[in-house]
């Protein structure tokens, strides 16, 4: 580990590399990505994983998106867009932006602020 609990710059830029070397795109759980990098022959502990997600979405270069209690995915499409979450086979994919319409949101409660909406549709094929 380098100093301020981070792993070594070539595990985040190896990690890096898998979620954006080509320009795409992606919604990753941490346990998919930490097999996509053992695949890839990065020597990469799952924990290290989880550290550089979170590192990552610290600094504003991806985001987490919670689908229930239990299951987080982390996008790297950093603008606001709603979510189609895939019940059948526990993939999350991007939903078009330009047919969700909200007119509302409840007030925030006393002493806090609203600072996003997540919007996660749940689908199944029929």
């Amino acid at each position: 580990m380098s100093k301020g609990g981070f792993p070594p710059a070539h595990q985040r830029v190896s990690l890096a590399s898998l979620l954006v070397g080509d320009g795409m795109d992606r919604h990753v759980t941490a346990e998919g990505l930490f097999a996509a990098a053992q695949e890839a022959g990065d020597g990469v502990s799952l924990a290290t994983v989880y550290n550089t997600l979170r590192a990552f979405c610290d600094a504003g270069l991806m985001q987490e998106i919670t689908v229930d209690g239990t299951r987080s995915y982390f996008d790297t499409r950093m603008d606001d867009h709603p979510h189609f979450y895939w019940e059948d086979s526990a993939e999350l994919s991007d939903a078009p932006s330009d047919e969700l319409e909200i007119t509302r949101v409840p007030r925030a409660p006393e002493g806090a602020e609203v600072t996003r909406v997540d919007v996660v549709i749940r689908v199944r094929k029929t």
